[in-house]
């Protein structure tokens, strides 16, 4: 007897298609969630990581742009009041705000550093509110993954033992598909919230060290413009 029921049990397919194929609705459903969930956090994770990279090579080269020596007004007519780098974009509404700030007779209007650094500031926190964009995807991905997957197991155990009192057999070759297919939902799970939660740590604290960099350049910037109005 217990021969035959290990033959069952061998003949029965275990691959992850057939155990999608053999789970029920709510089941499916949880696994598909889980499934999309797992390319949209990974879509992100790519396309912060190309978008941090580039980031960080844009700042590197306008920062020996910016040391260079080269007069601040003749640097911003050749970016323009609309740049397409985040560093660019901080200096030049710095720039577009100093210029803003000399009347007709050439003096300065009072105010004119608070002023320089508020827009700078709202520069700075546009750059990091898109470079911080889509991060959250990837923390609601890693805190709720395993409890869908979660559920989706339960359910499936769920039925499994409902199938077992219906035929009445607690052989392997009932209890191992039912059992199988409701842990390849917890397996989803994982397979979503580990690789989503590593790399929400690691974005983040990038996308910190860039704004960190921006903040550094316009209090750098700001003191600059500063010692010219005293001047």
């Amino acid at each position: 007897m217990e021969a035959e029921t290990l033959a069952m049990a061998q003949e029965i397919d275990f691959s992850m298609w057939a155990l999608f194929a053999r789970a029920t609705f709510i089941v499916k459903i949880v696994m598909l969630m889980l499934i999309v969930a797992s390319f949209w956090a990974w879509s992100i994770i790519i396309q912060k990581w190309i978008t941090y990279r580039k980031a960080r090579r844009e700042a590197e080269i306008f920062d020996r742009r910016f040391w260079s020596g080269e007069p601040l007004d003749q640097l911003f007519d050749e970016i323009g009041p609309e740049p397409g780098g985040q560093s660019e974009r901080i200096f030049a509404a710095g720039m577009m705000e100093w210029r803003r700030s000399h009347r007709n007779d050439g003096e300065m209007i009072a105010g004119a550093t608070a002023r320089i650094d508020r827009s700078m500031d709202v520069a700075v926190t546009k750059e990091a509110e898109g470079l911080q964009h889509g991060l959250q995807v990837l923390a609601t991905v890693g805190s709720t993954a395993p409890f869908v997957g979660l559920f989706g197991t339960v359910w499936g155990i769920m039925n499994a033992f409902i199938e077992i009192a219906e035929q009445q057999s607690t052989n392997l070759a009932v209890v191992a598909p039912g059992i199988a297919e409701a842990l390849l939902a917890t397996g989803l799970g994982l397979l979503a919230a580990i690789p989503a939660v590593i790399f929400y740590n690691k974005l983040s604290a990038d996308s910190d060290r860039i704004v960190a960099g921006y903040e550094a350049f316009a209090d750098e910037f700001a003191t600059i413009l500063s010692r010219q109005l005293d001047g």
